[in-house]
This record gives C-alpha cells, sequence and structure tokens, in this order.
C-alpha cells in the first residue's frame, strides 16, 4: 500500500531544509517579462475554462503606493496573482517566494527570495518588499500566512510580515493601499474549473492614523476573512453575472450539441 504524503505543513520549507541560502531580488527585463506573460496566461487558458473577477475598479489609486494580499492554497496562486498585475493592474509583480533557488527563473517575471531559516534573513525580504512597493510600476502581493493552507481554512491568521512592509512603507511614502483578494477554484456547469478573483474594500494607511502592528494583522485578517466569505456566498448562489471576464474558452464541441439538444422545443406526448 502507497503512503499518503503529507500535503501540509505548519513549518516553512526552508526552515525543514535548514539549508542558509542568499537573498535573491527580482531581476526583469522587457523581452522575460514577455515570455512571462505569454507563458503564464496560456498556462491558465490550457487548464482553466474561464477567469472571472470583481471589483478591481475600486482597487488601486494611481499614485499610491499598493500591496495585494491573498490565501495560498496550491500552485497556481502565484499564476493567478502574475496574470492579475499583469493584465488587470498593468503593472510588474514583486512577489516574495520560499526556496526561489528552485526556481530561479522566476526572478525574471518578478519574483524574490526568502529564507524563513532566521528571522535576520527573513528580514532582507522585508527590507527589500517596503523598497520595490514604493516603484509605482510595481504591485507588491503577498501571501500572509505564511505557509500553503488547505482551500477555505479557517481561522485565517497572518504572519507580522505583512504589518510590518505596510508600516514602514507608511513611513517611507506617507501612504499605502493594501487590497484583500480573495482566489478561488471552482466548477460551475462547465467540465472545467473556472478562477474566481474579488477584490476587497481598499484599506488605507497613513502618517496621520498611526495603527500598532498586532492591531494591524487583526485588522488585515479580518479584512481578507471578509473577502473570501464575500465571495463564497456569490459562488455557492451562482451569482455571477457582476464579475468581468478576464478570459472565457469557447464551448467544446460536445458542448455545444448539448446546447442545441437543449433548445429542441419537443412535441407534447399524446396520452393513449
Amino acid at each position: 500500500m502507497v503512503a499518503e504524503e503529507q500535503l501540509y505543513s505548519d513549518i516553512p520549507p526552508t526552515k525543514l531544509r535548514n539549508k542558509e541560502e542568499k537573498f535573491k531580488p527580482a531581476k526583469t527585463s522587457r523581452f522575460w517579462l514577455w515570455v512571462a506573460s505569454t507563458f503564464f496566461f496560456n498556462m491558465l487558458q490550457n487548464r482553466f475554462y474561464a477567469f472571472r473577477y470583481k471589483g478591481a475598479e475600486n482597487a488601486i489609486e494611481k499614485d499610491i503606493p499598493t500591496i495585494l494580499f491573498a490565501p495560498h492554497c496550491n500552485w497556481w496562486d502565484g499564476i493567478v496573482l502574475y496574470n492579475i498585475t499583469h493584465r488587470i493592474f498593468h503593472k510588474e509583480i514583486r512577489l516574495m517566494v520560499e526556496e526561489l533557488n528552485r526556481f530561479p527563473l522566476l526572478r525574471r517575471g518578478g519574483a524574490y527570495s526568502v529564507n524563513k531559516k532566521s528571522a535576520q534573513s527573513a528580514m532582507k525580504a522585508l527590507q527589500y518588499s517596503v523598497d520595490v512597493v514604493g516603484d509605482l510600476r510595481n504591485m507588491l502581493c503577498i501571501f500572509p500566512q505564511g505557509i500553503i493552507r488547505p482551500p477555505h481554512f479557517r481561522p485565517i491568521e497572518f504572519q507580522t510580515g505583512l504589518a510590518y512592509i505596510a508600516q514602514n512603507a507608511v513611513k517611507k511614502y506617507g501612504r499605502v493601499n493594501l487590497i484583500p483578494c480573495a482566489i478561488d477554484y471552482c466548477f460551475f456547469r462547465d467540465n472545467r474549473p473556472e478562477v474566481v478573483v474579488d477584490f476587497g474594500k481598499r484599506i488605507e494607511l497613513s502618517k496621520d492614523v498611526p495603527i500598532n502592528r498586532k492591531d494591524l494583522t487583526t485588522m488585515l485578517e479580518q479584512a481578507l476573512t471578509q473577502t473570501c466569505d464575500a465571495q463564497a456566498y456569490d459562488i455557492s448562489h451562482g451569482e455571477v453575472s457582476e464579475y468581468n471576464i478576464l478570459f472565457k474558452q469557447h464551448l467544446k464541441w460536445y458542448r455545444r450539441i448539448e446546447q442545441r439538444l437543449k433548445s429542441i422545443d419537443l412535441p407534447p406526448v399524446s396520452g393513449v
């Protein structure tokens, strides 16, 4: 009998490996961004029937540094965030990735490393995050739970990294906005799953309203929980008419036949 693998761990992978790794910043270029944008979009189109999103029109302010934060439940999350930043908000992504040495090409798309083996190592990534969020060509994307959790995991609890980045960004730039982002993967009426993304209410921080790190973390946890719960309500009630479509596939031939058959009015059967 094959042993069941452990799907989730409370210990970050860099702590498990206990290996010293040098910090690696993002290293983008126009050519590699084009390659990444094309490749990651095609990956979604090949696997999913549609990509729906809601709330983007009120998510960002043009001249304010912005941080997007989301739960992390599977391998597709980073690909989804890449397409959100590039194809919805038209910015470069900056995404913190553990064990980036295993996927070095991701640096060319905007990823940078974090090593959680020690607080000193992790601090380099946090300080770099504060620096890059100030470049308004970028959108900083964070998975603040710090580890991969199962889908719809509750309670949503953050490590303190996001609050640290936000507080220091406010000190450096005067203002920063944070956007909670719910991501789900579900089946509706097609035989392939769909990506569903909801952007929650924008959280605006400034020097005028100071807040301590613990209270800020709690507030951000609650904001993401509310956004995810509102999305779950929409999905469970099939309320997707208000969502924008990033892409939607053409029906397969057998689904087109099915739709045609459903549209045929059959004559009533007479009784004997």
